[in-house]
């Protein structure tokens, strides 16, 4: 019977004579009650202090290593590169695991080689399998699976260098901090893949198909979503005030996350 969030709310129907009030219950652990907690208190009312977000999630992180970076980034309203430097200089209080569990509520390896040789050999069983049935059956994404199949038609190793070189440094006892997802930081794969696709736009707008009233606006949403260069990045980055720097890395991650389900849905109408 203790209050999670409402406490003001509660005071304030005691000082106004009230009898009974309308709650709702939550039946869970203590550190699952602290989350809750936390999440409402971000999203709600007087937001918490940079000071009070930074304590949260230092409690959270022991209390759940297994979350994301990004999960609890978003309960406790601070970025996920805040909590992945959090995690780093942790010296042992915070446990370090082999995978992460996401805001979706599905675990993931930090190092995902071993799914992709799965899907490798899924694609080698069954040539004409599907993205989905691929995915489904290598426990991976869709995204993982076509990248998987592409990579194995160019004739290359179905798990790139940067996976490979971070399986052999975590070694069987290392801790899997070398490890880190590439979806919690921008890594230098993802700044060449932005710049691929700055190079790529000037060979769509040339695609007749792609000069309707629909095609147009898909190519300038691109064209403004590119940042290309890692110079670029950086300039942006740094142009940041760090008063607004939460703000805007929330409303970075709502756009980014808009555009991979946006591709995810091209991946497998492609399949």
């Amino acid at each position: 019977m203790r209050v999670i969030d409402g406490m003001h709310r509660l005071r304030a129907a005691q000082v106004s004579g009230a009898k009974c009030i309308e709650v709702r219950f939550f039946e869970g652990t203590e550190e699952n009650a602290f989350v809750l907690a936390v999440k409402l208190n971000v999203a709600n009312g007087l937001p918490l202090s940079q000071g009070d977000r930074t304590a949260a999630a230092v409690r959270i992180l022991g209390s759940h290593p297994q979350w994301s970076d990004r999960r609890i980034a978003a309960a406790t309203g601070l970025v996920a590169s805040t909590i992945a430097s959090m995690r780093k200089r942790s010296t042992g209080g915070i446990e370090q695991l082999n995978a992460r569990v996401g805001r979706d509520g599905r675990a993931r390896p930090l190092n995902s080689a071993e799914g992709r040789r799965r899907a490798s050999q899924v694609i080698a069983d069954r040539p004409h399998a599907s993205l989905r049935e691929i995915a489904d059956a290598a426990g991976v994404a869709p995204a993982t699976a076509k990248d998987v199949r592409d990579r194995l038609l160019q004739g290359r190793d179905p798990v790139p260098s940067r996976l490979r070189e971070a399986e052999a440094q975590q070694g069987p006892g290392a801790a899997p901090t070398a490890a880190r997802s590439g979806a919690d930081r921008p890594d230098a794969r993802a700044v060449a893949e932005a710049t691929s696709a700055g190079t790529a736009l000037p060979n769509m707008r040339k695609d007749p198909s792609l000069r309707t009233e629909a095609g147009r606006t898909l190519l300038r949403l691109l064209s403004a979503h590119s940042i290309g260069e890692e110079e670029k990045w950086r300039r942006l980055v740094d142009s940041v005030p760090r008063h607004r720097a939460d703000s805007v890395a929330r409303a970075a991650r709502a756009c980014a996350e808009q555009w991979v389900r946006f591709a995810k849905e091209l991946e497998l109408r492609g399949s």
